[in-house]
């Protein structure tokens, strides 16, 4: 290699030494926008029914990111909003999208059958993922994640509504419990997030 190609070789170690630091850095100081689980825990794993019929276990998907959020298909406010929230997640991942996982598990198993799920999640993109399972089932995965659920009798033709715990669940590449979400975070502060674990990865 002569003087000239000797001194682009170094300039792109040297470059890349620079910016691999750099980026050492500004991970070290990284400060996740939920409310972090540290030290983070295995996500305790589940096998519940999806839209299509198929058995999902959250076990499956490690390599992916997954973004859990508990609630039902009658809801009135929350969970639609919620819903909106991750298909704008999703858009603002644009190319990172397919490496995270939207899923929405019910709390109203008596209504949310795999049918209504199936009818359901289009309205906000065909791709996020329902799941049910009977009640006793599903109890076992509320209380996993310390999810609170309550029938409310409204005493109207629409029927009972569902009180119960609003936040969003984010488990890692790894399979780990990693951050919880508020209702209300803004998604641009959930995308910074997934994008520093994207990265990390």
């Amino acid at each position: 290699m002569n003087k000239n190609g000797l001194f682009w070789f170094g300039a792109v170690i040297g470059l890349a030494l620079i910016l691999g630091g750099a980026w050492f850095a500004v991970s070290q100081n990284y400060r996740f926008k939920g409310v972090v689980i540290d030290p983070p825990v295995p996500a305790s794993d589940f096998a519940l029914q999806d839209q299509h019929g198929n058995i999902y276990r959250l076990s499956e998907q490690r390599g992916k990111i997954v973004l859990i959020f508990f609630g039902y298909t009658n809801c009135p406010d929350v969970c639609p909003i919620t819903l909106s929230e991750f298909k704008r997640i999703k858009a603002l991942l644009t190319d990172q999208a397919d490496r995270v996982e939207f899923v929405f598990i019910t709390v109203d198993p008596q209504r949310d059958t795999v049918e209504r799920l199936a009818q359901y999640l289009p309205n906000f993109d065909p791709q996020f993922i329902g799941l049910t399972a009977d009640q006793a089932t599903l109890e076992v995965v509320w209380k996993a994640y310390g999810v609170y659920q309550q029938k409310q009798d409204t005493g109207s033709a629409a029927g009972y509504l569902v009180d119960h715990s609003a936040r969003t669940y984010l488990i890692d590449q790894q399979g780990n419990w990693r951050i919880n979400y508020p209702y209300g975070m803004a998604s641009e502060k959930i995308v910074q997030d997934l994008r520093y674990l994207l990265k990390k990865q």
